[in-house]
């Protein structure tokens, strides 16, 4: 008997480890900010409900992640799971179709429990469920100090001309009129320009570029510069900005560096309180009385008033190259189907990371992100985020030239010849 009760034993522990499966993640997650604690915590107990599985993890933040992002799909060694962006940042994901079609993967009796923005395929760049978008992403918020201005004599602008009422007062108090730090690039592009040339040039003007209907260099688009030239010629966007790093923003608007701040929706989650410090960049009380969130302002000359950046958000994908039917992929749509649960998508909702496309999903929230589907259903009117529909060989060169408006090198014209060679010579490479 005890002989076949250690036969036994012995093909148990043979099964088990067989059965271990290890999952290569690439993970995209910012240490100092506030749910970093709850997001390690996400990931821990994963392994504890799936003992059977154990994640590899490499994490990334910011343009780090993009470009390892980029080499592991050059060399052909994309990890199992990773991060995606519904358009262009991810391109080489979409356009190569190295991920599976989450769509299949997790079947429609569970893409029910989501907005049918989230799960329909012609919101991705590939043209199918490459990764499922865990939130529809607006990239233009101003974040505003209400009592800050109230206390200097302001009213909330609504104008272009109030901002630039605002400067001299502000000025002579070391104080900025709105904040854009932009060391990294694509925040002048995302969280500021995609939303000017929404109101100035318009989506069609994108699309019939695409088409080869119309050029970069077409007064729309110049025109759409020519407003960024302005904020920065007008003193209401300080050209030392463009030497701030992104992570370094949300401290310097906290401590009443300036007036309104310039990010996307998702960085409500930057100013709540930090469960392991019991901190927050701004109190809970103060959340709700002294800040707005708010579109941007009307802009001189534009054609489509009150339309706002949005795009599908991020989510996770599965590499296209694991083996149909295998553990591993099943191991995959196990951690892909945890990390869209009620709950994984609760506590990323109380942290502010974002609103859910999961229906259902309930919080407890602090003022700010609570803030935010109040702000989704006051801007229903949303245009493209140009890194969403333009290849990086072109809206990296946009990047560039915005940080060069700013700096006060390049002008908008200048820009706009400099953009339009880049779609020529990425159009070419197409042919």
């Amino acid at each position: 008997m005890k002989k076949l009760i250690i036969v036994a034993l012995m093909i148990a522990v043979a099964a088990s480890l067989q059965a271990q499966v290890t999952l290569k993640v690439l993970n995209y997650q910012q240490a100092d900010q506030a749910g970093y604690l709850e997001d390690v915590a996400i990931w821990e107990r994963f392994e504890e409900l799936n003992p059977d599985i154990t994640l590899e993890m490499e994490i990334l933040f910011n343009d780090p992640y993009h470009e390892k992002l980029q080499a592991y799909a050059a060399a052909g060694t994309l990890p199992d799971v990773f991060y995606v962006w519904p358009g262009a940042r991810s391109a080489v994901i979409h356009e190569k179709k190295l991920a599976k079609d989450l769509g299949k993967l997790l079947g429609p009796d569970y893409l029910k429990n989501f907005t049918g923005a989230a799960t329909n395929p012609k919101n991705q760049l590939g043209g199918y469920l490459v990764q499922l978008p865990q939130s529809f992403t607006y990239t233009s918020v101003m974040y505003v100090n209400v009592k800050l201005l109230k206390d200097n004599g302001f009213a909330v602008p609504k104008t272009y001309a109030d901002l630039k009422k605002m400067v001299p007062k502000l000025k002579a108090k070391g104080i900025a009129v709105m904040m854009l730090p932009n060391k990294d690039g694509w925040p002048g592009q995302s969280c500021l320009f995609s939303t000017v040339a929404g109101r100035i040039a318009g989506d069609k003007f994108f699309d019939d570029v695409l088409a080869g209907k119309a050029k970069f260099t077409d007064k729309a688009f110049v025109d759409s510069l020519k407003v960024v030239e302005d904020l920065y010629k007008d003193g209401i966007i300080q050209r030392s900005d463009n030497a701030i790093g992104y992570g370094e923003g949300p401290g310097l608007f906290a401590s009443g560096k300036a007036a309104i701040f310039l990010d996307g929706d998702w960085r409500t989650g930057a100013y709540i309180t930090d469960k392991a410090s019991g901190k927050a960049l701004i109190d809970p009380k103060a959340q709700a009385s002294d800040f707005a969130l708010l579109p941007i302002v009307a802009l001189p000359g534009e054609k489509f008033p009150g339309v706002n950046s949005a795009v599908a958000g991020t989510g996770w994908a599965v590499s296209g190259s694991l083996p149909a039917g295998s553990a591993k992929e099943e191991a995959a749509a196990r951690l892909i189907k945890y990390l869209y649960s009620e709950e994984v998508q609760a506590i990323r909702y109380s942290t502010g990371a974002y609103v859910p496309t999961r229906l259902g999903v309930k919080a407890t929230l602090e003022p700010l992100p609570a803030m935010l589907p109040g702000f989704y259903a006051a801007n229903p009117k949303t245009s493209y985020v140009i890194d969403g529909v333009l290849d990086p060989a072109v809206y990296n060169v946009i990047n560039d030239g915005l940080v060069a408006i700013g700096n006060g090198t390049k002008t908008a014209a200048v820009v706009a010849k400099e953009v339009q060679a880049a779609f020529e010579a990425w159009k070419a490479t197409k042919k």
